[in-house]
């Protein structure tokens, strides 16, 4: 099923606002989901909107937040987000720390005390439509085994960059710790592919090309993603007073639960390094001059970081988001949410 970026949105926060969350809430938790579906992320897409609704409307995000702002210094400062929508929450805290940014030259912003917040590349490129540098980092549930563990501490904990370029185009870098988001086998099953033997394990900490199988997720390249996992963990969890490694609150174990997750949004203006033109004039050089380089077999051209996202969303934006034919179903049905992830491992299918 293809539909419109618009009209997939409009569902979505249809959906999301009947199970209790406000039209504004609503409105922006719908536009970072279907940002990521438009960017071919559909692991934090649509795919999710059943399990927000469920949560939701058990009370496990808080519908009716007391949102608090405090500068901490001349460039910092903590959002507390009252366990709303984890989008809703680091949309707006992005919004502030853009705004010190622009006057101070560099804003870290801890955001504490969340739900899940989506694909965060939405809240990097924030930043960087305002030809700021945006960067992000997120911690998520244990699932994830240290190298040379059998058994998960760390989450995917993913981090954004993005830095603007010359006539809007962004340079957007977005990647899971993991050699795979989480999502992206949640993906799979939704769509009963299998998945490469590199991404997961099995419970006997075997590798598997079953999505159902998986019991634990792999770190990229080993060592390194295990060392990134931790620095993740740190900036957005010990640094802002939060749970941390597998003490962080899973996604499924009880939906009536707030999960308390942290954030950190850090904005660099440019102008307070260099000449603004001549920085976007070389990020876009930049993208040009990985494009030009001579490809490795079996390639066509070196793409520069994000631009395969960039291709799916012009496609997209042509021929309609592929949705598959099970959850574009549920969007259009009456049903709030299915009674599907409360009290499930976190491997809930």
């Amino acid at each position: 099923m293809r539909v419109t970026k618009h009209k997939l949105k409009e569902l979505m926060k249809e959906k999301i606002n009947k199970a209790g969350l406000s039209e504004e809430h609503a409105d922006i938790a719908a536009d970072v989901l279907a940002f990521a579906d438009a960017r071919g992320i559909h692991s934090h897409g649509a795919v999710r909107v059943d399990y927000y609704a469920e949560r939701i409307a058990k009370g496990g995000l808080n519908a009716n937040p007391d949102f608090k702002f405090e500068k901490t210094g001349p460039s910092t400062a903590v959002f507390d987000g009252d366990n709303a929508s984890g989008h809703v929450a680091a949309k707006l805290a992005m919004d502030e720390a853009i705004k010190m940014a622009k006057e101070s030259g560099l804003a870290a912003v801890g955001i504490k005390r969340i739900g899940h917040s989506g694909a965060i590349s939405y809240f990097s490129r924030q930043a960087a439509k305002e030809q700021l540098i945006g960067l992000s980092v997120c911690q998520s549930d244990p699932m994830v085994v240290p190298f040379g563990g059998a058994e998960p501490y760390y989450g995917t904990n993913p981090i954004t960059f993005c830095a603007p370029g010359k006539d809007g185009a962004l340079l957007t870098f977005d990647m899971a710790t993991t050699v795979q988001a989480w999502g992206k086998v949640l993906d799979a099953r939704s769509k009963h592919k299998d998945i490469p033997d590199t991404w997961a394990v099995n419970e006997k900490g075997e590798p598997t090309t079953n999505p159902f199988d998986v019991k634990a997720l792999l770190p990229a390249a080993g060592p390194k993603g295990y060392g990134l996992a931790m620095m993740v963990d740190i900036l957005s969890g010990i640094l802002l007073g939060l749970p941390f490694g597998n003490k962080v609150s899973s996604m499924y174990h009880d939906l009536t639960e707030y999960r308390n997750l942290g954030q950190l949004h850090i904005v660099i203006n440019p102008e307070f390094f260099t000449d603004l033109s001549g920085f976007m004039e070389n990020i876009t050089k930049t993208m040009n001059d990985l494009n030009n380089i001579k490809p490795a077999t079996d390639f066509d051209r070196v793409l520069y970081p994000g631009q395969d996202a960039d291709i799916r969303e012009q496609q997209y934006e042509e021929k309609g988001i592929e949705i598959v034919d099970e959850i574009y179903g549920y969007l259009v049905s009456d049903i709030i949410h299915n009674n599907s992830y409360d009290h499930k491992d976190p491997f809930a299918e």
